[in-house]
């Protein structure tokens, strides 16, 4: 059997499988050893199972209202050492998906399924995207120009945001803007002054810790000749950039003081300041996008406040060359390492 064959022969049993309910008739269709990573598709959350426990479970669960159907073969299959691998495309009742199966003797040894759109909502973008040209002078036509000062002036003021993202990072810029091509009115709080500010602030000799065609944003891709571990300035500026070309609403120089969820009128209240006023916004969805290492944990030590060497966290870590400096103009003592719990550095990936 071709590996083509085998990736369709595994895709129709794994469709009929699940339209059976029955989370037996699924698992058997995995190795013993077997893991299924999906992505928001069956769960609508990020979730890893082992074993025919796991994928038992997870049919269990989500199957009857998943509703999946649509298997279909992505271009070719390969097969090497054992292995045959095929990307596919489905369908559920609500979404469309993709995915990559990996066989070994016929049988499901790593499964991943990921939503890749909800229909009806389909972004904007290729050959959807939006005309832009708008021909004549009618009365009360506004340019491009003029609706989005309308958009930046109001959304906050007088229109309220559908959703407040809480960090204004590269996770919280990526997210504004998938929702922006959803047409999901959205406010980036950042308390930072611009846009990659959280980059620009760290240490020197910060870089990409992933080559640079990993961390591509939405929509745009990082330059062809750009570093493969760019500097942190370099990626503020483009964080910078995009935020603006992308045309999202960022504040930026805010602060969140507070935020409550009010039941009966199922939307958020979110007190911010901005500009030395405080806003309250209302939105119905609240992200908090600040990052694992976003607010500095700095452990107590006996005896810290009697040393008298440099105790810093790593978000405060000093350029190499302010060490030296340091270390030269010291007889008596040397720097000391820094305390630092381990450093988020990645780009969201795409």
């Amino acid at each position: 059997m071709s590996a083509n064959e085998a990736v369709k022969t595994w895709l129709a049993a794994f469709e009929k499988a699940l339209g059976s309910g029955d989370p037996a008739a699924v698992s058997k269709l995995f190795g013993e050893e077997s893991y299924w990573r999906d992505l928001v598709a069956f769960t609508w959350n990020i979730k890893t199972v082992e074993g025919a426990e796991g994928v038992e479970d997870l049919v269990r669960n989500t199957a009857a209202h998943t509703k999946a159907s649509n298997f279909r073969l992505d271009g070719d299959a390969s097969e090497a050492d054992g292995v045959t691998e095929g990307w596919f495309t489905f369908e559920t009742g609500v979404a469309r998906g993709y995915g990559l199966v990996r066989l070994r003797d016929g049988k499901a040894w790593t499964l991943l399924t990921t939503m890749v759109e909800l229909k009806g909502h389909e972004e904007k973008a290729g050959f959807t995207r939006p005309l832009g040209a708008k021909h004549g002078h009618g009365v009360g036509t506004k340019s491009w120009r003029e609706e989005r000062d309308e958009e930046l002036a109001t959304l906050g003021h007088t229109k309220q945001p559908y959703c407040v993202i809480i960090g204004g990072g590269q996770g919280g810029i990526a997210l504004g803007a998938r929702l922006k091509q959803l047409g999901v009115p959205t406010i980036i709080v950042e308390k930072n002054e611009r846009p990659g500010d959280s980059w620009r602030k760290r240490y020197k000799s910060l870089c990409l810790h992933d080559p640079v065609w990993y961390d591509h944003l939405p929509y745009i891709d990082f330059p062809k000749n750009w570093p493969v571990f760019s500097p942190k300035d370099k990626i503020g500026d483009w964080l910078e950039m995009y935020t603006r070309v992308m045309e999202l609403n960022y504040w930026a120089s805010t602060e969140a003081l507070s935020a409550k969820y009010d039941e009966q009128a199922k939307e958020w209240a979110v007190v911010v300041r901005r500009d030395g006023k405080e806003i309250t916004l209302r939105p119905k969805q609240l992200v908090f996008a600040t990052g694992m290492s976003g607010k500095a944990n700095v452990p107590q030590f006996r005896g810290m406040e009697k040393f008298q060497g440099d105790q810093h966290h790593s978000s405060q870590h000093p350029a190499r060359t302010s060490t030296r400096a340091r270390r030269r103009s010291s007889s008596a003592r040397t720097t000391p390492p820094t305390i630092s719990p381990p450093r988020s550095g990645k780009l969201a990936r795409t």
